[in-house]
């Protein structure tokens, strides 16, 4: 799945880290660079490059904060949303490829599972889930 998600954000000019900053700042409608950074889990250095990057596709816009001009507020863009947006329908298309043969209870089940799983509480996992 992973490959073929990397593959379809390929010609959109995203890799998967471009996307999580894009749909992180879309859901808090901007952030500041800090907070950005710490929400992705990235030191300075790299969120400066991965902001320029995106700032480069006019897939973000990065202002002095009118509070404190020290920071920088990021925001996404129009064509950042209209570049999100195309990304999550090529998504969806993987999704659908690859999970094809599960039915809508299922694919909810999968996900439960995989989310347990990611965040090491699969111990606490109800055996209902496992049915």
């Amino acid at each position: 799945m992973r490959l073929r998600s990397e593959a379809v954000l390929a010609p959109l000019g995203l890799r998967p880290r471009h996307l999580v900053a894009l749909t992180v700042l879309r859901h808090f409608g901007g952030s500041t660079q800090q907070a950005l950074a710490t929400t992705l889990a990235m030191d300075g250095t790299n969120i400066v490059g991965l902001l320029n990057e995106l700032e480069a596709e006019k897939l973000i816009e990065r202002r002095r904060s009118t509070e404190d001009r020290r920071r920088h507020v990021v925001q996404l863009t129009e064509a950042g949303a209209e570049q999100l947006a195309k990304a999550e329908s090529a998504l969806a298309e993987v999704d659908e490829e690859v999970l094809g043969a599960l039915d809508a209870s299922q694919r909810e089940t999968l996900y439960n599972l995989l989310q347990l799983a990611a965040t090491g509480t699969g111990a606490s996992c109800p055996a209902s889930m496992l049915e």
